[in-house]
C-alpha cells in the first residue's frame, strides 16, 4: 500500500503497542500508519514496565491517554463529541477537556478483540493514564471483510485517523489514511474465499469473528 502513502505532519505523538501475533498479518493496518507517520513509536510485545521504557524517554503520565473502549457501550454517550475521557466506571470525566488540553500523545492497542484486552490486562501502567474512548462518526471499512463485534470498533489505522482528526480539527488526516485502507481492504474482499496471500494469514473468506480492534 505504499504507493498510496504520503507523510503526514502531526503534533500528537503516537505509540502503538502491537501484539506480537500481528506483525505479517496481511489485514493488519500499522505499516500504513508507519508510512504516514515516520515518528510513531511501534512497540510489540505483552508487557513494558511503564511509559518511561516504552516511549524510551521521560514523559508525565498525564499527558497521555491511552485508547481503549473496554466494557463502554459507546451508544449511550452524549451525542456533543467524538472524544471522551472516562473514568473507572467508564464514564464521562468532568475535566476531560482539560486532559485533552494539555495532551502529548495517545496510545493505541494494535491486535484483534482479545489481544487489546491482553495488552490492557498485562501492563498495569496504562491505568495509571486518563482512558480515552472514540464514539466513531461511520462505520469501519473493514466491515467488508470482518464484521463488527459491537459499535464503536475499528481498525487501528481508522481509529488513529478519526482521534487525531479530531484532537487537531484537521479533515486531511482521515483523508490521507482512509485512501490505503480502503485500497486495502478492496484487493481483500476480491480475495477467493480460503486463499491466502502468504504463510500466516489469518483471512478465510467469510470467518468475520477475527476483527481487528
Amino acid at each position: 500500500m505504499c504507493e498510496f502513502t504520503s507523510p503526514i505532519e502531526s503534533k500528537t505523538k503516537l505509540l502503538i503497542l502491537q501484539h506480537p501475533q500481528e506483525p505479517g498479518v496481511d489485514i493488519g493496518t500499522v505499516p500504513i500508519i508507519k508510512a504516514c507517520f515516520p515518528n510513531a513509536i511501534v512497540r510489540t510485545g505483552l508487557s513494558w514496565p511503564n511509559l518511561k521504557k516504552t516511549l524510551g524517554y521521560e514523559s508525565e503520565n498525564q499527558r497521555w491517554v491511552v485508547l481503549y473502549l473496554g466494557s463502554v457501550h459507546v451508544e449511550n454517550l452524549p451525542a456533543d463529541r467524538t472524544l471522551f475521557v472516562v473514568d473507572k466506571k467508564g464514564e464521562p470525566r468532568p475535566d476531560q477537556d482539560d486532559v485533552l488540553a494539555r495532551l502529548e500523545g495517545f496510545v493505541v492497542l494494535d491486535g484483534t478483540w482479545s489481544q487489546a484486552k491482553t495488552l490492557w490486562w498485562r501492563n498495569a501502567w496504562l491505568l495509571k493514564l486518563p482512558r480515552l474512548v472514540l464514539k466513531p462518526k461511520r462505520r469501519s471499512l473493514y466491515d467488508r471483510i470482518r464484521k463488527e463485534p459491537r459499535k464503536g470498533c475499528l481498525s487501528t489505522v481508522e481509529t488513529v485517523a478519526e482521534v487525531l482528526s479530531s484532537l487537531e480539527n484537521r479533515n486531511d488526516i482521515q483523508q490521507s489514511l482512509e485512501k490505503p485502507l480502503s485500497e486495502l481492504v478492496a484487493r481483500l474482499a476480491k480475495r477467493p474465499a480460503g486463499g491466502n496471500a502468504r504463510s500466516g494469514s489469518r483471512f478465510r473468506g467469510p470467518q468475520r469473528h477475527r476483527f481487528r480492534r
